[in-house]
């Protein structure tokens, strides 16, 4: 008896071990990468780059009127057996079909105006993309590339996903504050859930497919719904510029993992009834795609303005590791049991990119009331320079700011602003400008450190000339 318990001790060492092994060598990391058009491709077992899927090229070498390629690589999806990656370019309005197995393209749709994201059935036998320009969702056989048909939806669906028997689907929307539900089947809404925001990015189910969670990036917040009533059973706020989510399972529990770009970190909560607060953790430039391990041994987060891609581990919700990759990752998915005989590295390339420079703009605090103002409240942005040669492309990204007013973009010590924007209805405007961030620091006087050389950045309202004791923004020391 004592020899048959020690070998029953040992099984369930064993299955133990097993139910939290670490990322295999023949599971890979995918991130769609917006502004390099690549598709980055990460070894999660080393957690390094093996390469990049190139579908087009960096911009703004897209703006040419014989440009082929893809433009705005954003979205990802994939089958049921792993087989098959799906990228999706909303400026190309395209659907990329990627063998996993060879890193090749093996089919392309076009759609309609502006899509966002697509997923396959839960059968594997139909692909449905939604088209957020518009308002319906686009079915595609994945073995023609051909678009079958056409659901109608809520103006701006911003993604789709199935339950795993394949009855139904849920649509969230971008420009709707409602939640489509799909009966799969006759390819009809068969109910619509009202929400608190009309911007949903995104959408994941917990893992026994009771609950679908969703984010609303405009307002800081995640909705649950009962996936048997079709009820909202939970609002929870979770902060600014909230993104994606992704569960993990720790000692016992599941826990949810919510990207909040506006703060640079995730943030984990429990799934509990009343959702609480459990960790914060740090990541670097703008978090925005997220996925766990199939073991949840480990959360991988895409870093839009980082260019790269950071790796938790949810035993002690810290970051752990750092992989460059492709400029603005947007989505990001594991799959597991992809690589073939070979090393999974036939038909990539190598980073077709450097890393980025951000740049945070803080508020010029010039009463007693703003600076008694909640933090949330001041305006705020950053700015993020990728370099193009002897010039940088600035993706200028301003927030809190007046409605419907003009700003000005300066390099302190230029007499001519790089950019202007008008703000919209919410005092929100992002634009990218052209200009020579880095130049001056190379050409900085003798004795001049290359810091003190650069420009700073100054944000004027109207059309006022550069002064950093009276402008709205200033770049953060």
């Amino acid at each position: 008896m004592k020899k048959i318990s020690l070998i029953a001790s040992a099984v369930s060492i064993l299955f133990a071990q097993a139910a939290w092994a670490l990322p295999s060598a023949q599971d890979r990391v995918y991130t769609a990468d917006q502004n390099s058009n690549t598709v980055t491709v990460i070894n999660p077992a080393t957690n390094t780059l093996v390469g990049q899927i190139r579908l087009g090229n960096p911009r703004p070498d897209v703006l040419s009127p014989l440009y082929k390629g893809q433009i705005n690589v954003h979205g990802m999806g994939f089958s049921p057996d792993h087989k098959t990656l799906l990228v999706i370019s909303n400026g190309s309005n395209s659907v990329t079909f990627i063998d996993t197995a060879t890193n090749r393209v093996k089919g392309i749709t076009y759609v309609g105006r502006s899509p966002h994201e697509g997923f396959f059935s839960a059968d594997g036998k139909e692909v449905w993309v939604v088209v957020r320009g518009e308002d319906y969702i686009s079915v595609i056989d994945p073995v023609s590339f051909k678009e079958t048909r056409r659901i109608q939806t809520g103006v701006g669906p911003g993604m789709v996903q199935f339950m795993p028997d394949g009855k139904l689907a849920f649509a969230v929307s971008s420009f709707t504050p409602q939640v489509d539900v799909i009966d799969v089947q006759t390819h009809q809404v068969v109910k619509k859930i009202d929400v608190v925001s009309p911007f949903s990015p995104f959408l994941q189910f917990t893992p026994d497919y009771k609950e679908m969670w969703m984010t609303h990036k405009d307002v800081g917040k995640v909705t649950r719904i009962d996936t048997k009533t079709l009820e909202v059973i939970g609002v929870i706020d979770t902060g600014f510029i909230t993104n994606h989510l992704a569960f993990a399972k720790v000692d016992g529990k599941v826990l949810a993992y919510v990207t909040i770009g506006g703060e640079n970190v995730v943030k984990a909560f429990t799934t509990d009834k009343a959702a609480k607060l459990v960790a914060t953790i740090p990541t670097g430039a703008l978090p925005h795609g997220i996925w766990t391990a199939d073991d949840s041994s480990r959360i991988y987060v895409g870093l839009e303005n980082g260019d790269g891609v950071e790796v938790i581990d949810p035993a002690g919700n810290k970051v752990i590791a750092h992989v460059g990759g492709g400029q603005a990752p947007q989505a990001l998915v594991y799959l597991s049991h992809v690589v073939g005989a070979d090393d999974g590295t036939a038909n990539l390339v190598a980073r077709v990119n450097s890393d980025p420079l951000n740049i945070r703009l803080q508020p010029v605090v010039q009463s007693a009331a703003q600076s008694t103002a909640q933090s949330s409240d001041l305006a705020r942005g950053f700015v993020v320079s990728r370099n193009l040669g002897v010039i940088d492309a600035l993706e200028v990204s301003l927030f809190k700011l007046k409605p419907q007013t003009t700003y000005s973009v300066y390099l302190d010590g230029q007499p001519a602003p790089v950019a202007r924007f008008v703000t919209d209805a919410k005092g929100v405007a992002n634009g990218t400008a052209i200009g020579p961030l880095r130049e001056p620091a190379t050409s900085a006087a003798p004795g001049v450190s290359a810091a003190a050389g650069a420009g700073r950045i100054i944000v004027m309202e109207g059309n006022q000339p550069a002064d950093a004791a009276r402008a709205v923004l200033v770049e953060a020391k």
